[in-house]
């Protein structure tokens, strides 16, 4: 008897064991390697399309307005996201008439919104800031960044100051403000 009462203790404690035994775990952590790449952006400029009606005046008159938000967006991701913004302007007309763009004033006043590092420069902060708008051949710097990495952007809203010249002649006048940047 003693032999099975051996028997029924160990297969006892093999079913206790069984009972108790503690399942299979899985390692508490495991990684997944992501990889992923940044490419190279652009650097685009974009101005509203107009047309924007500045209103009416004599000649040897002046009229003042506000182009619309003029933006700047920078995603190239270089080590250096300098940029410099310019404008220039055509010939304003009424039919064979013409007004210089050199009579019309252009200041970029101050920054709208901007995002990004380095430094975002307006180059006519102010109204006594406004320079004459040149030809094509001769733009005038209007906003600028310098320095920070990766990516920036920078708005503005100009306003245009039209110096009608004291010999123009009665009519409806049209050019065009033309933004760029590089």
């Amino acid at each position: 008897m003693r032999k099975r009462s051996m028997m029924l203790t160990s297969a006892g404690a093999g079913a206790l064991m069984f009972l108790f035994a503690v399942p299979a775990v899985a390692a508490p952590t495991d990684e997944t390697i992501v990889t992923f790449s940044v490419t190279a952006g652009s650097l685009d400029i974009t101005a509203p399309p107009g047309p924007v009606d500045l209103g009416s005046a004599p000649p040897g008159g002046t009229l003042t307005g506000q182009l619309g938000v003029v933006s700047v967006s920078d995603t190239r991701g270089g080590a250096t996201s300098d940029w410099t913004a310019s404008a220039y302007g055509t010939n304003f007309t009424a039919g064979a008439l013409e007004i210089p763009p050199t009579t019309i004033s252009y200041w970029s006043g101050p920054a709208t919104a901007n995002t990004g590092g380095g430094t975002f420069t307006p180059s006519q902060l102010a109204s006594a800031n406004a320079v004459a708008l040149n030809y094509f051949a001769s733009p005038i710097t209007v906003f600028a960044h310098s320095g920070g990495t990766g990516g920036s952007t920078a708005s503005w809203n100009p306003t245009l100051i039209i110096n009608i010249p004291i010999t123009a002649q009665i009519g409806d006048y049209s050019g065009t403000v033309t933004h760029s940047v590089v």
